[in-house]
């Protein structure tokens, strides 16, 4: 019964992690479609945003399985909560690349009206926090889960100054405005996407240590 648990188990895990590597393309291919303004790439984000929903109903679902079926105690418990808790914020990721390439289609292929390199910067960044994040649950890194601490103050940073400037333009250029409210949508599922692959981070530590950490302090 053992040895059938720790492969249900197992089992759940390696769903987790397939619904993070699909969530890691489709930050990529969003951004790639919102520099290049690629909007047949764009649709492709959206089309696949299905799959990603599916696991995490499948994920949600085989965790109360587990739990009904096993009725797991202390480590092996909160293996299952963290489960369904990571599969939550990773499904929200994924719904920030979905808008990101639903902002492409929105801007039409116009120019844009602002130098975007620190928007691309940005979602390189929060992508990074995600393939992080995901390889720190992986193989239950905690050190490796803590540096996403440091990589969210930094996409912080990077959206106040984002931000800012945004601000500053709309000053001087009101024919622009249309653009730069999407634009300011766009760096802001880049925060959130930051926030929550910190949430999965935390997860993780309190997965394996037992006890909850804000990493945000």
């Amino acid at each position: 019964m053992r040895e059938t648990f720790a492969d249900d188990l197992r089992a759940l895990h390696n769903k987790l992690i397939e619904m993070g590597r699909l969530t890691e393309v489709a930050l990529q291919q969003a951004i790639e479609s919102f520099q290049t303004q690629n909007k047949k790439l764009a649709m492709a984000v959206i089309d696949g945003d299905g799959s990603i929903d599916k696991l995490e109903e499948e994920v949600n679902d085989f965790a109360l399985w587990l739990i009904a079926k096993q009725q797991p105690v202390a480590t092996d418990l909160r293996r299952i909560v963290a489960a369904i808790k990571i599969a939550s914020d990773i499904e929200r990721i994924a719904d920030f690349a979905v808008n990101i390439a639903k902002a492409c289609i929105r801007i039409g292929g116009q120019p844009f009206v602002i130098d975007i390199r620190p928007f691309v910067l940005m979602h390189r960044l929060a992508t990074d926090m995600v393939s992080t994040v995901i390889a720190a649950y992986d193989q239950e890194d905690v050190s490796l889960a803590a540096q996403i601490a440091d990589m969210d103050h930094q996409v912080d940073e990077q959206y106040g100054e984002l931000m800012k400037s945004l601000l500053e333009m709309e000053k001087t250029d009101k024919e622009a405005l249309a653009q730069m409210n999407v634009l300011a949508l766009v760096a802001r599922y880049m925060e959130r996407t930051a926030d929550h692959a910190t949430n999965i981070a935390e997860h993780l530590i309190y997965l394996v240590k037992g006890k909850h950490y804000d990493l945000n302090d």
